[in-house]
């Protein structure tokens, strides 16, 4: 039995260890990644489509006016331990019909969490800046994600889809969002962006934690052969 716990558990701990480890090692490379691109010179958005992956951590900014009837919040979001949402409000970029989703920041929730708070939205033309990202495609919920609507339009999101938000809004949108840039005047909210090397050290304690219960598991099956044998 001893062996069998050991054959069984061994390859587990190790497996959970390397997961924990590549974790670590995918947030410092998006990292050094940030770092390299945000240095170099920021590209105009302009009336065409970019290429989603040439502008990843690139310094973008662009022109237009935004669209506050096609604001969506970002339910979930939490600010130095307290509930909120990020704001994502499409700007119609100048001269285009294409949309570039900018996410102006965090603001807290009302005490009930159902009701929205109160959103100011500059008018007129605005110039952003800020970093592309790609959004997250794959999600994990425990509910579906209907949120709240108001009309035809779904105010609150569970995540950020960008392909969904397509879909529902209707019309062309570049396939990256802008974190506003926190020193922007456009309109923007709390902007203390978490890096992508978030929880790196913590990715690392947990992967020698898993393989340290591999080689616990190794010297307790050894201790019981050994006083087998003796």
């Amino acid at each position: 039995m001893p062996t069998l716990a050991a054959v069984l558990l061994v390859p587990l701990f190790i497996a959970a260890g390397q997961w924990q480890w590549n974790k670590a090692a995918a947030k410092a490379a998006r990292q050094q990644q940030l770092e390299s691109r945000t240095g170099e010179p920021a590209v105009q958005i302009s009336a065409e489509l970019v290429d989603a992956l040439a502008l990843q951590y690139r310094r973008i900014v662009a022109r237009g006016h935004y669209e506050p009837q096609h604001q969506i919040l970002i339910d979930n979001r939490t600010y130095r331990q307290q509930a909120g949402f990020h704001v994502v409000t499409p700007l119609r970029v100048e001269g285009s019909d294409i949309r570039l989703l900018v996410n102006r920041g965090w603001i807290p929730a009302l005490a009930e969490h159902r009701q929205e708070p109160a959103i100011a939205t500059p008018s007129g033309i605005v110039e952003v800046s800020g970093v592309a990202l790609i959004p997250a495609s794959r999600f994990f919920t425990l509910q579906t994600d209907n949120g709240e609507i108001h009309g035809s339009w779904q105010r609150v999101w569970q995540n950020l889809d960008l392909a969904r938000y397509g879909e529902r809004a209707g019309f062309p949108i570049q396939p990256v969002v802008m974190q506003l840039d926190p020193a922007s005047a456009a309109g923007g909210f709390i902007r203390d962006w978490v890096r992508p090397d978030d929880r790196r050290m913590t990715n690392l304690g947990y992967a020698f934690q898993w393989w340290g219960f591999a080689v616990a598991t190794v010297g307790i099956w050894v201790f019981f052969g050994l006083r087998r044998k003796s």
